[in-house]
């Protein structure tokens, strides 16, 4: 009842059920939550993790059996002797996304990754949009990198289809279905080792990661021997260093950045991490930086042992020991290939419970997925019903056309994870969720003051324009009050040019990166569209860089962690790489995930909308929210 009754103020800021403004609801970035549940003994996720932990999480997550192939398939055709270039470019992009997790990480070090800082940042439509896509991502992703464990495996047992015939690949007859049983008891085993607990599956994930870093160093130092001793004649091409150009080194590092994705695993076992403030930014940073160097070395040593037009694109490191006559290095490679996969395997199915766990904690999704198991201390029930669904696809699907709709999962996340770092920085939330067990308290506070108002005007109601004015006319002589409402006023002003750079950012990057994909129109509106979108694109950043930051970053979230540098610059070039990346992925990957995100707007519609925990909550300023907390503490007391 005293919900219903509360005073204007909070009727003014209570949460919208439905509609249209329910998107834009956004919740607290202090884990209220986390701790109302450790005082009603409900288990939580177990803090195990620490530094090399994350770093084996991360590294195991990046580096897949696609490093073993992409060599060869980018040095042909885009980036020559380049190569190496091609992987540093790539990287320092990653690094920009990556500064932004580590930031909103260490702040926020809640389960959800970047579903978890847009709902903080944004809001609850495009987190829930984040979410969704990230679950496709990560099923899709897991049953691929399982489909292609299969076909590695069975170079051991003599060649192609060469398994043993219970986990070799078989056509089911009047279907035109090609079933890997392999590849489903590989996901049902991970599934399993992954219920176990969070300190087990990292102990066997770290294991797997160092065996595949040292197949990675002996090719490195068995073709660096091999180098020295015939000259280097990769090097030594008439097309010189750049065949295809700079652009053509630039296609290749947009091809390659995408074996950087897998560090943001990392952020989604923030709840996880003993230390997040310090570990999580460490993490992921020593996470893409061994990535990085692997990459390069590897690249710069099989690029220099044969010209680049000669190398195998399917086998390029196999074959190119077997051309200097070590053949027997292929099962070295080929176990380096399987290694990677298996540790990708872990990586890509151990996020997804945790996203759905965190989505069915704010009531978006069924709260089956939210619960923990006591005694393993892992959301068991979210784990088991990802890894059926992905073992379904791995064993029915061949799921490999489908490997663009992981790349916009992953891209879709990165860009809004960069403009929550925007968001943050200039307009973080100045009104948040009231607590259900405060709002009680709220509402009675507003009665309260109300009846003491009218209790205290009483017969004087005719005197109330003749007090208005003398309030008002001292107010405006007293210099403190007229300094403290002018300030209130620039900072409102200040938030509102904020906004509209951010806008501007957002809408000049999507226009300029459009314009320079569609080399299907005319040249003279390819340049407009470019101008335009440069246009607005510097205009934005260049207030950005203008204005103050606001002071309410300093106490967002968790302070004592990582600041991302250089901002605005950094998350602006960060959304411009990621949109540039997501536009050129092609209509066929945008059908596919457009179709899956409209499926979840329906579920979102018919379920989260209404079940979401922030229906009915009331919002107030974060000012007014803190006093709420110490009057309620000290009545507690």
């Amino acid at each position: 009842m005293a919900l219903e009754d509360g005073g204007k103020a909070g009727r003014r800021r209570r949460g919208w059920g439905g509609g249209f403004p329910s998107l834009m609801r956004r919740k607290q970035v202090d884990s209220d939550r986390v701790r109302a549940a450790e005082g009603q003994g409900q288990p939580q996720l177990a803090k195990e993790l620490n530094i090399p932990a994350l770093v084996a999480i991360g590294v195991g997550s990046t580096i897949g059996a696609g490093v073993y192939v992409l060599v060869g398939t980018v040095a042909r055709e885009h980036a020559g002797p380049a190569l190496t270039i091609s992987f540093l470019i790539a990287g320092i992009a990653s690094a920009l996304s990556a500064f932004c997790y580590a930031e909103l990480a260490s702040r926020c070090p809640s389960a959800g990754s970047a579903y978890h800082y847009s709902y903080i940042c944004v809001g609850e439509g495009v987190a829930w949009l984040i979410g969704w896509a990230l679950v496709l991502e990560y099923t899709i992703g897991g049953s691929a990198v399982a489909r292609g464990i299969s076909p590695n495996l069975a170079l051991f047992f003599g060649g192609p289809d060469s398994l043993p015939w219970i986990l070799s690949r078989h056509q089911l007859p009047w279907f035109d279905v090609i079933v890997d049983p392999c590849a489903a008891a590989l996901v049902f085993v991970v599934t399993v080792l992954l219920c176990v607990g969070i300190k087990e599956s990292s102990a066997v994930q770290g294991l797997i990661t160092v065996l595949n870093a040292c197949v990675m160093i002996f090719v490195i130092v068995a073709g660096s021997y091999i180098g020295f001793q015939i000259g280097w004649v990769g090097y030594k091409v008439t097309d010189g260093y750049f065949p295809h150009g700079i652009n053509g080194m630039l296609a290749g590092s947009a091809t390659v950045f995408f074996a950087y994705i897998g560090f943001d695993t990392v952020a989604s076992t923030a709840e996880e991490v003993k230390n997040p403030q310090r570990d999580l930014p460490l993490g992921i940073g020593a996470a893409l930086s061994i990535c990085c160097c692997l990459y390069m070395m590897v690249s710069v040593v099989i690029v220099g042992l044969v010209p680049y037009f000669a190398m195998d694109p399917d086998t390029p490191i196999s074959s190119v020991f077997a051309k200097h006559g070590m053949q027997w290095a292929m099962y070295i490679v080929t176990s380096g290939a399987v290694l990677a996969l298996c540790s990708t395997l872990l990586g890509s199915l151990l996020p997804q419970p945790r996203i759905l766990m965190a989505m069915a904690r704010d009531g978006l999704l069924p709260s089956f997925f939210a619960d923990v198991n006591k005694r393993t201390q892992v959301p068991v029930k979210s784990t088991v019903v990802t890894g059926l669904c992905a073992a379904a696809l791995a064993f029915f699907m061949d799921v490999s056309q489908l490997a663009g709709m992981v790349s916009v999962g992953t891209l879709l996340a990165f860009t809004i994870v960069a403009v929550s770092i925007l968001i943050l920085r200039y307009v973080p939330p100045d009104e948040v969720p009231l607590p259900s067990s405060l709002q009680e308290t709220f509402c009675l506070s507003q009665e309260y003051d109300e009846e003491r108002v009218s209790g205290t005007l009483g017969d004087e109601r005719c005197k109330t324009s003749e007090t208005k004015d003398v309030i008002l006319a001292e107010s405006m002589e007293d210099p403190l009050i007229e300094k403290k409402i002018t300030r209130k006023m620039d900072e409102m002003k200040r938030r509102k040019v904020a906004a509209f750079s951010i806008g501007s950012v957002c809408v000049g990057v999507l226009v300029l990166t459009s314009a320079a994909s569609a080399a299907w129109m005319p040249f003279l509106p390819i340049c407009i569209g470019c101008i335009v979108g440069a246009l607005l694109l510097v205009a934005g950043l260049g207030l950005l860089s203008w204005i103050d930051q606001d002071d309410g970053r300093h106490s967002f979230g968790q302070s004592g962690g990582f600041t991302c540098p250089f901002v605005p610059l950094l998350p602006v070039m960060s959304i411009l790489v990621n949109t540039y990346l997501l536009i050129n992925l092609g209509g066929a990957a945008w059908m596919r995930v457009g179709i899956w995100l409209l499926v979840g707007v329906l579920v979102y519609i018919l379920y989260g909308r209404t079940h979401s925990s922030l229906k009915d909550v009331i919002y107030v300023p974060v000012a007014q929210a803190d006093e709420i907390h110490r009057s309620s503490s000290g009545y507690v007391s």
